[in-house]
């Protein structure tokens, strides 16, 4: 025991700064490394060399210069602990910490030989990690011997203090720089939603590097340090982040609880994504039973997310089923309900997998359920039925049945049939185009394309029935001159009528519109030009050349080339006067 006090007092004494001018400038553990173990060992041993002392006379004059030493000691220890924390700031930032586990450390570490100095253990090259990284995994290491030698001889607390004031500073420092701010409810309600949506954007980059890097390195970093005592590093964590990790998880409850407007939803799906996709690794990382209140923070912010979104879902729903505006589209063109519809949904689709979580406890009630043809391809295994895609056709549904109601106000029955064809073929467009496809899936596609054919039919037949009937049944058939000109007569002015009508109507898709010109070219044609040829030169003979066959069918084509393209004035709307609302 007397060996120990002494080989002790060698040590402390030559590292008092107040009795030795070297101690005062250079630091214990940047010099020589074994000096540095042995200084920890004496410590060690004057602690063990005391508890003897104690039981043989707990007010021996040697108890009284031991305990002399041990608090020279641990001053120099404490020194050295917050030193190496301040000085290193840069060797551990949680990014460095974070790309190695703990294990890793030790294990890189103990490669170096103890009797190296640092200035020659930097000549030792693992070509497996860079210069940064060993200087970080011996400062760990440091870290982790004082840690240790310090709670062996019952000075957690001290180290702990230290350790806890260092890195807190760290932790607050990072996440301010991240952009994320201890907002209460209050501040985040009197926001315009402008401001709040910027500090989602922030936010959405922080809890990426602050879970994956901030405070994982952190956690590594800490249970490393304090190895020694789990009791210590558990405490020891949640002071260090609990402040930071609750704002952070914290946020995201106070915009779910703000005031829901569709504008919101994809913001709110992003919190909730983000939350969800870095849960795992939030559990992992605050799994000390003291951190449970992080854990539970996320999770509240997460239900918070989930039942804002199931409310916007209905909100949304109950905006489309109020819907009353009374203005016809002019043109029969797109409906802006139909748009905004077919827009958001789209937009939704993106977002299946999180809302196939949010709506999985939450079952569609309608009065009669949609049959499973409807919204689901028949033997398509990667395409199962799911809450998700049931919801989604049911909201296709209600704008479709809406828009049913509004061709009601077309006083031209051609022009309505118009008019669901063309939203009809935007819902489908917008559903191919996006991730409703796989979601509904294709014998839902496969309806509604037949469904837009079935009503472009009937706009050809109701637009350009009297055109067709102005010519005979059978156009090859005898006829006396006088009817010839009748015929021709009739044709020209319903023909002429019905282009100069139409050509205010609108058929946005280029590729339906030509193949709706087509379909109108061929019916004209087949009729047109078969009584045409037929009657052509005996009308010429009789009636002279300027007579009322000035339409050819070669100038078919170029009369319909004018039609549904909206460029004309439109007198077929209804001009009843109704207040418009907003769609």
């Amino acid at each position: 025991m007397e060996e120990n006090i002494e080989i002790a007092r060698s040590l402390i004494t030559k590292w008092d700064s107040n009795k030795s001018p070297h101690a005062e400038i250079a630091p214990l553990f940047s010099g020589n490394r074994q000096e540095a173990k042995n200084y920890l060992s004496a410590v060690k041993g004057l602690q063990t060399a005391m508890r003897y002392l104690v039981t043989l006379d707990s007010n021996s004059p040697g108890l009284v210069q031991a305990q002399l030493l041990m608090q020279v000691a641990l001053k120099r220890l404490k020194k050295e602990f917050y030193q190496i924390l301040s000085s290193n700031r840069d060797h551990l930032d949680p990014e460095s910490v974070s790309t190695r586990s703990s294990t890793e450390h030790r294990s890189s570490v103990s490669d170096f030989d103890d009797d190296f100095s640092e200035d020659e253990s930097r000549s030792v090259t693992d070509n497996s990690i860079s210069e940064t990284e060993r200087v970080s995994m011996v400062v760990m290491e440091d870290l982790k011997d004082i840690a240790e030698c310090m709670i062996s001889v019952g000075y957690g607390k001290e180290c702990l203090k230290i350790y806890t004031l260092m890195r807190k500073s760290i932790v607050d420092e990072a996440m301010y720089h991240l952009g994320v701010e201890k907002l209460t409810f209050s501040q985040v309600q009197k926001m315009e939603w402008e401001v709040v949506e910027l500090k989602i954007k922030y936010w959405l980059k922080a809890i990426k590097v602050a879970v994956t890097t901030l405070f994982y390195g952190e956690r590594i970093l800490c249970d490393l340090v304090f190895a020694s005592s789990e009791r210590i590093a558990e405490s020891c964590f949640p002071e260090i982040c609990r402040e930071s990790a609750m704002s952070l998880f914290g946020f995201p409850e106070l915009v779910a609880k703000c005031k829901k407007t569709p504008e919101k939803m994809f913001r709110t799906l992003d919190l909730y994504e983000a939350i969800s996709d870095n849960w795992p690794q939030i559990e992992s990382i605050f799994s000390y039973e003291s951190t449970s209140s992080i854990r539970l923070q996320a999770v509240n912010s997460l239900v918070k997310l989930g039942e804002a979104v199931r409310t916007m879902l209905s909100d949304f729903e109950s905006a489309i089923q109020k819907d009353n505006s009374k203005k016809p589209v002019p043109g029969g063109g797109t409906h802006p309900l139909t748009r905004y519809v077919m827009n958001y949904i789209s937009f939704l689709s993106d977002y299946s997998d999180v809302l196939a979580d949010i709506v999985a406890d939450w079952p569609l009630t309608i009065q009669s359920p949609l049959p499973e043809s409807y919204f689901v391809s028949s033997g398509d295994d990667n395409n199962p039925s799911s809450e998700i895609s049931v919801r989604l056709a049911w909201l296709i549904l209600v704008v479709l049945c809406k828009l049913d109601g509004k061709a009601e106000l077309y006083k031209d029955t051609a022009l309505s049939y118009l008019f669901l064809a063309n939203n009809l073929q935007y819902v489908v467009s917008k559903v191919r185009a996006s991730n409703l496809r796989f979601l509904i899936g294709e014998d839902w596609l496969i309806k509604h394309e037949s469904k837009v054919k079935e009503y472009v039919s009937k706009y050809e037949r109701m637009g350009w029935n009297k055109v067709l009937s102005s010519l005979p049944e059978n156009p090859t058939a005898e006829m006396a001159a006088e009817q010839v000109w009748a015929c021709f007569r009739n044709f020209n002015a319903e023909f002429s009528e019905t282009c100069m009508k139409q050509s205010s109507w609108i058929v946005s898709d280029a590729k339906l519109r030509d193949e709706i010109k087509a379909s109108i070219l061929s019916k004209l044609l087949t009729r047109y030009g078969e009584f045409y040829e037929k009657h052509r030169v005996e009308s010429r003979r009789v009636l002279g050349p300027d007579s009322v066959m000035r339409i050819s069918p070669e100038d078919l084509a170029g009369y319909l080339s004018d039609i549904l393209c909206g460029t004309g004035d439109s007198g077929s709307v209804s001009s009843s006067s109704h207040r418009s609302n907003r769609s």
